[in-house]
């Protein structure tokens, strides 16, 4: 049988080039990404919450729980991408500077998906006071420390930016792979592919 990229003359679609993430990889990474917008958005609801102490309360028992399911996915991704997970190799057409930003951004992604939930958490239990993760009340288990505190809450705000900002070049890089270059990089991930249909 003759496939469209065999017929004389039509080359065959370059998104086929690059391959494709096995199913659970791009599960895992659409779920990923479900959650950190579910982080965002609570965190910006904080902001904008202003002295409303309910909204408050509830903003950071879901703000304080997605955190805690978002580093559970993330290792679970890890482990699947070291032990399991199929990981094509990149298109020829990209070149190996490019092929080691794409690498450095992903790595930068999964080091801070990891430490956001970490310092959250430091910042939550340096406070000193009970508090409520998803349906658990945790009681206090360090006393106060101000500047342990402080610190670590900079360091989260800090993380959320750099996350933000690495999220935007990984996004803007394969929206440039799939409406661009059209080398099937953005393919690779994508929850599905007009050949599925």
């Amino acid at each position: 049988m003759i496939e469209s990229g065999d017929v004389i003359g039509r080359p065959t679609p370059r998104s086929s080039k690059a391959g494709r993430f096995d199913q659970a990889a791009i599960a895992l990474h659409w779920l990923t990404l479900l959650l950190v917008v579910g982080q965002l958005t609570t965190a910006w609801l904080l902001i904008l919450a202003d002295d409303d102490a309910i909204a408050i309360s509830d903003l950071l028992i879901i703000h304080r729980s997605m955190g805690l399911v978002t580093w559970c996915v993330v290792l679970g991704r890890l482990i699947w991408r070291v032990r399991f997970a199929y990981k094509p190799p990149f298109p020829e057409t990209m070149s190996k500077p490019q092929q080691m930003a794409a690498t450095l951004n992903e790595y930068g992604l999964y080091a801070l998906l990891l430490l956001q939930p970490l310092t959250g958490l430091g910042d939550t239990l340096f406070r000193g006071r009970a508090f409520t993760l998803a349906i658990w009340r945790v009681p206090a288990l360090l006393h106060a420390d101000r500047p342990v505190f402080h610190t670590l809450h900079a360091l989260h705000e800090w993380g959320a930016v750099a996350l933000l900002a690495l999220i935007g070049l990984h996004a803007a890089a394969a929206l440039l792979h799939g409406m661009v270059l059209r080398d099937g990089v953005l393919q690779r991930m994508l929850p599905w592919t007009a050949a599925d249909r």
